[in-house]
């Protein structure tokens, strides 16, 4: 290829859209409609409009589309957005139909928030906490460096002037009108809009064509082009890696009985705020419903709809989600409001109320979303994944029957949020503010007792034992096949975690690995295709092995073979070898883990045993591993070794008698793998 000079392209405006079309697409999993209106380029005048626009009609919290038809609960879920780029930009809302609702009622609850875009029918107010979100996500947007090259590109690839249109956004964006939202509204959002309905069903027009014979081609993973070796032989700076220092990089204190985890922001006014209960879903199955209940609840004195709204006026904002073992509230904002964000969630918490009408509605999106839950293929293999791990009753099943769901009471839910802060728990803090004012404002206004309540007692799983292959096998009406190989390998210790990254690398973790190189670009037999060989996140849990190969159904048995030969039999290949300890390497030296990421990195650290940074270790020990070292931690862990297959097909493209090759086959309901 030789190079030459490339014309400029020539921008040719489309014919404009008279009136709405409407397409359909049909599949397996669950339904939704998609909107989307064409908007000006970047360089158009109403540009910096439409983003607005675009913000009012829906920003996360506090959009009409927010307010309207997510915290009325009028949806199972909706959202919009706008996006300028040179040429046009767009805007697209999407949204998906709760309990009893069809697409066309979906289609015209949006419309309907377009509307009142178009009459005027917003808070004029709302502007105002726009600007005030603007100059938040400007702060965030240069948090890293990655995010800091993007802006940069993207002014280059916008032909904008970075100071001009950029650096001085907000000022341009604070002349913004309600006025000139109106007018942008009713021009460019009429019904020249796409409408696509996406509908459960099977697509009877797929074009079939006749699968050509495919040989296995011969990589050459050890040879370069004069190009590769052109761009090895420059002249690089080496990064040294940088190690972190849970006694030096972070800080710790008290709230009565809390442990305070502290790190300072150096860099911006950006505050983030962690409570970390020790309490999950093992010790309270409803704790997951009453984290999502709390967003739709208001107090004596505030709507749901006021608090959104003044959260999101302060550029702040809050989540709280329930897992297994923890509860973490999550609150976020400019540190000059955040005693009014933090004393706005407290209020909340200690005095919500209970909604019958939120929590009916809540209930019917929660019956749908379990509905489009058994229609996701990725849903059903993780319950597979985690029946192969833990048995029948596991994690990913460990739900509340429909039976109690409905039996909920909303002052049941709200009696778990408000004696949540008696429970025991962490504050992580990442900010400007100084530790002592950080303490004393905690002090202040996050309510605790003396000494925490003991949590309920938590429920235990049992991981499996493999002794023999087994086969899990779930029915989902498609073409394709998706097989995940599971083994448990009990006995975590951290000392070998420089052998598994290596191993990682070497073998399954990446395209550049034996499995991808194999299986995908040798044999052509997968779509996609990994194996990892996974680390615990405590040091009482085993590892485990997750093999993966996703293929059309009539590569079954081929792609099982290959896979079942690679667990068998190590190839050797030292090109690959070195790649994944440069890889290895390369990647710590350049990982940085800052601001909050160090207060995590030491939880997680702390649940397995480590007391410093394990990547220290990694990095010093990773030049002395061999091949050997590689095929030994093979032999020992995979080689002849049981699993379980868990499968994914439909039962009209695969055979039991396929299936039974690779083990005794239980075939799962989706309510034995749902728990519901």
């Amino acid at each position: 290829m030789q190079a030459k000079p490339v014309p400029k392209y020539t921008f040719s405006p489309e014919q404009p859209i008279a009136a709405p079309i409407v397409k359909e697409v049909v599949g397996p999993d669950a339904e939704f409609v998609t909107i989307a209106y064409r908007a000006p380029g970047v360089h158009s005048k109403d540009a910096m409009i439409a983003q607005v626009a675009g913000e009012i009609l829906a920003n996360g919290r506090a959009g009409l589309i927010d307010l309207d038809l997510v915290k009325q609960q009028k949806l199972l879920r909706a959202s919009a957005y706008t996006d300028v780029l040179v040429d046009y930009g767009y805007t697209v809302l999407s949204g998906s139909a709760t309990t009893g609702q069809s697409l066309d009622e979906v289609k015209n609850l949006m419309l309907g928030e377009v509307e009142k875009l178009k009459k005027g029918d917003f808070d004029v107010n709302l502007l105002v906490s726009i600007i005030n979100n603007q100059k938040k996500a400007l702060m965030q947007n240069t948090e890293s460096f990655g995010s800091r090259a993007r802006a940069l590109m993207g002014a280059f690839t916008d032909e904008e002037d970075w100071l001009e249109d950029d650096v001085a956004y907000i000022d341009r964006v604070s002349m913004i009108t309600k006025a000139d939202i109106v007018a942008f509204a009713n021009k460019y959002y009429g019904d020249n809009y796409v409408a696509v309905y996406k509908r459960k069903g099977v697509d009877k027009d797929v074009v079939k064509v006749e699968k050509p014979p495919i040989t296995p081609v011969e990589t050459n993973a050890g040879k370069e082009s004069d190009f590769v070796k052109k761009i090895a032989a420059m002249p690089i700076t080496n990064i040294p890696p940088v190690w972190v220092d849970y006694t030096k990089d972070m800080q710790r204190s008290k709230v009565g009985p809390a442990d305070v985890f502290y790190v300072q922001n150096k860099e911006n006014g950006l505050f983030r705020l962690y409570y970390r209960y020790k309490i999950g879903t093992w010790n309270k199955k409803k704790l997951a419903i009453a984290a999502s209940y709390l967003q739709y609840l208001g107090t004596d004195k505030m709507t749901t709809e006021d608090i959104s709204k003044e959260f999101y006026r302060l550029a702040c904002s809050f989540s709280i989600n329930a897992d297994n073992e923890y509860t973490t509230v999550y609150i976020e904002g400019l540190q000059e409001n955040f005693d009014q964000a933090v004393s706005l969630f407290e209020n909340l918490l200690a005095n919500c109320k209970a909604d019958d009408k939120a929590l009916a509605a809540l209930k019917g999106r929660i019956a749908k979303a379990r509905k489009d839950a058994k229609n996701n293929k990725g849903q059903i293999m993780q319950g597979l994944v985690n029946y192969a791990r833990y048995g029948e009753k596991n994690p990913f099943n460990n739900v509340l029957s429909e039976e109690k769901l409905n039996a909920l009471t909303g002052d049941e839910l709200v009696a778990l949020l408000h004696g949540l802060s008696n429970y025991d728990h962490r504050i992580l803090y990442y900010g400007p503010s100084s530790l002592t004012d950080l303490t004393a404002s905690i002090q202040k206004m996050h309510k605790i007792p003396a000494a925490f309540a003991d949590a309920p007692k938590k429920k235990e799983f049992t991981y499996t034992t493999q002794t023999e292959n087994n086969v899990l096998f779930a029915n989902y009406d498609m073409v394709q096949s998706e097989i995940r190989w599971v083994r448990n390998v009990p006995g975590y210790d951290p000392s070998n975690q420089p052998i598994i990254d290596m191993f990682n690398n070497y073998f399954g973790g990446n395209m550049g690995a034996i499995v991808f190189q194999t299986i995908r670009e040798s044999k052509a037999l997968a779509y996609s295709t990994n194996s990892y060989y996974m680390t615990p996140a405590k040091k009482e849990d085993p590892y485990y092995i997750a093999a993966y190969v996703g293929c059309q159904a009539d590569k079954f048995n081929e792609s099982i073979i290959a896979m079942n030969e690679l667990l068998n039999d190590l190839p050797s290949a030292d090109n690959n070898l070195q790649a994944a300890k440069a890889a290895l390497k390369k990647d710590i030296e350049t990982d940085r883990i800052t601001k909050d990421g160090i207060i995590f990195n030491y939880l997680s650290a702390e649940r397995r045993g480590i007391t410093g940074d394990i990547r220290k270790t990694i990095y010093e020990k990773a030049d002395a591993l061999t091949y050997a070292d590689l095929k030994q931690f093979h032999d020992n862990n995979m080689k002849g070794k049981p699993f379980t297959y868990c499968i994914v097909a439909s039962d009209k493209k695969l055979s039991d008698t396929d299936m039974q090759k690779y083990g005794k086959v239980k075939k799962l309901t989706l309510e034995e793998i749902f728990g519901y």
